[in-house]
């Protein structure tokens, strides 16, 4: 999200996180940072395929994610605890229903168009597409809307992803988010609170 700190404007033009600074080189959007650290890095090869096909797939996944389960995963943690905690008030109902609905339809998608019966998304192996996919989903989970319950195959990869990563490595990479709840009972600055719930707000628009 946005930023106005000092820092994150020398690091990205955008004042947006996350951000990346690597020695004299900066770079925003976490798509971005992703690809440049496994380029960069050498990564093994099933994270962003070396086959061209494959890495297609890969950024059709990443093109898809942003317009449909990015649109919508984020929104119910601003719905239940983000925007209650800085605004102090809570949100109607039909509001999360609307973006559990969007939600939902995005999920039938990524099963129907991208799962289908494979064991990750583009085929045998985990690759960046997976790991932007989960991180997105379980920010809905953290704030008490599970959506992998009632949908097996879903579920059954999220399984497959947390084994490809390292049970503890993917909890500790989530800790924050399964525990954003916790959130509620800090006591936000005022004047934090009369900048941030109009940004929030736009955010749902």
């Amino acid at each position: 999200g946005p930023s106005d700190s000092e820092g994150a404007g020398k690091v990205s033009l955008l004042k947006k996180v996350p951000a990346l600074k690597d020695g004299d080189f900066t770079l925003a959007e976490c798509t971005a940072i992703l690809l440049y650290l496994s380029r960069k890095y050498n990564t093994p090869d099933h994270w962003y395929p070396s086959d061209i096909q494959k890495r297609a797939q890969v950024d059709e996944y990443l093109s898809w994610h942003h317009a449909n389960i990015r649109a919508n995963a984020p929104k119910t943690m601003w719905i239940k605890v983000l925007i209650p905690l800085f605004t102090g008030q809570p949100l109607p109902p039909e509001k999360l229903q609307e973006v559990m609905e969007g939600l939902s339809a995005s999920l039938k998608q990524f099963e129907e168009r991208f799962l289908q019966d494979k064991a990750f998304i583009i085929g045998s192996e985990i690759s960046l597409a997976d790991l932007v996919a989960i991180v997105e989903l379980m920010q809905p989970v953290g704030v008490g809307c599970d959506i992998f319950e009632d949908r097996p195959r879903l579920l059954e990869w999220r399984r497959r992803v947390e084994d490809a990563v390292g049970k503890e490595l993917f909890f500790q990479a989530h800790e924050m988010i399964l525990n954003i709840k916790e959130l509620s009972n800090v006591q936000i600055d005022p004047q934090l609170k009369e900048q941030l719930a109009p940004v929030l707000m736009k955010m749902l628009k």
